[in-house]
């Protein structure tokens, strides 16, 4: 029987889950957070990372390659 369900998105993620989706290391995670490039979301200790904060952090690195 299929699931008729809606699907729920997830918007925070944790650290590891963070640097599954940025495809980079947890530690390099934590590096851009306390650098500033990263914004987090706390929640008392626990510290998350929004999607659209990790988009725009992909979409303000993305090089292009200059047309010759």
């Amino acid at each position: 029987m299929a699931n008729d369900s809606p699907r729920i998105l997830k918007r925070l993620y944790s650290i590891p889950e963070a640097a599954h989706y940025l495809g980079r290391s947890p530690w390099s995670v934590r590096r851009l957070v306390w650098s500033g490039e990263l914004p987090e979301v706390r929640a008392g200790r626990r510290v998350h990372l929004d999607i659209k904060d990790m988009d725009a952090f992909i979409e303000k690195n993305k090089q292009r390659e200059e047309p010759s």
